[in-house]
């Protein structure tokens, strides 16, 4: 484990790490344990996870609890709220996620109810559980990880995937995000929204209810160019250190970000009483 950019996270304590069985969850905890954060590790696939705490032992870093628990489960989820209102929870670290890909109209409802539970409740409800503690202490961080697939909802699929829900759920990350951070400025707690790209974990294979089996490895099923996801959560860390609220790892020109908040501006200039003048007779 060799990790980077950690020196301005918050001081180490305990992290909860979500989805962290396997990708870009499982990199944040390497990262954060290499840190000296201990680790409070949730996922569905237990067997994942006891390999990842053997893991984290064999190198000699803190302590590893493991929580298995379905987070769009009312109650493996509500273990996991209990969890981080404890006294010691320092960071969290929003990661679990499904995709629910396919056309809109031929996905089962079912398919698209958990994309929705797991991808905006869950999250949501977790930082509620956690935040309230961490302003009280002054210090802590959030890290809601979502995908540039928010940033793309006019395109339609090919090559970009059939995403109507999964792109609108990650929409939503990247707002609430933006609007909490603004809300907790100056209360030492940091809040960030990750946006990585395309990268090179088993997420893109895993489309139904059903996570990737507990003996198959992170691989990518199509040939295209990936970004691997100890390079995502490097950038994301160094950009919690620093206060930049969304964090896009492979954008070269951070000025695009500040060009979205003029457009929103411009557009926000459209409240008040009068009609624009082509909607009027």
């Amino acid at each position: 484990m060799a990790p980077d950019n950690t020196a301005s996270l918050p001081s180490p304590g305990t992290a909860v790490v979500t989805g962290a069985s396997s990708g870009i969850g499982a990199s944040y905890a390497r990262h954060l344990a290499a840190a000296g954060h201990d680790l409070v590790l949730v996922a569905r696939r237990a067997q994942r996870l006891e390999q990842l705490a053997d893991e984290l032992g064999r190198a000699g870093t803190g302590a590893v609890e493991l929580l298995p628990a379905d987070l769009a489960d009312a109650p493996g989820r509500e273990r996991v709220l209990d969890r981080l209102r404890r006294e010691d929870v320092t960071l969290l670290v929003n990661n679990a996620g499904i995709n629910g890909y396919g056309p809109f109209e031929e996905v089962e409802p079912a398919v698209l109810a958990q994309v929705l539970e797991l991808n905006v409740t869950a999250p949501a409800l977790l930082a509620r559980a956690a935040i309230p503690g961490m302003r009280a202490r002054g210090r802590g961080g959030v890290i809601n990880v979502a995908s540039l697939l928010a940033f793309a909802g006019a395109l339609g699929p090919g090559p970009l995937p059939h995403r109507a829900v999964y792109a609108g759920t990650k929409g939503f990350m990247v707002t609430f995000t933006r609007t909490l951070a603004a809300e907790l400025a100056g209360t030492g707690v940091d809040v960030q929204v990750v946006c990585p790209g395309y990268t090179a974990t088993e997420f893109h294979r895993a489309q139904g209810l059903d996570p990737v089996a507990d003996d198959d490895t992170d691989r990518i099923s199509v040939a295209a160019p990936a970004m691997a996801a100890e390079d995502v959560v490097r950038a994301s860390l160094a950009a919690l250190g620093t206060g930049e609220v969304v964090c896009v790892p492979g954008l070269a020109d951070p000025a695009a970000v500040e060009r979205l908040l003029e457009a929103e501006a411009g557009i926000r200039s459209g409240s008040g009483p009068a009609l624009a003048a082509r909607y009027a007779d």
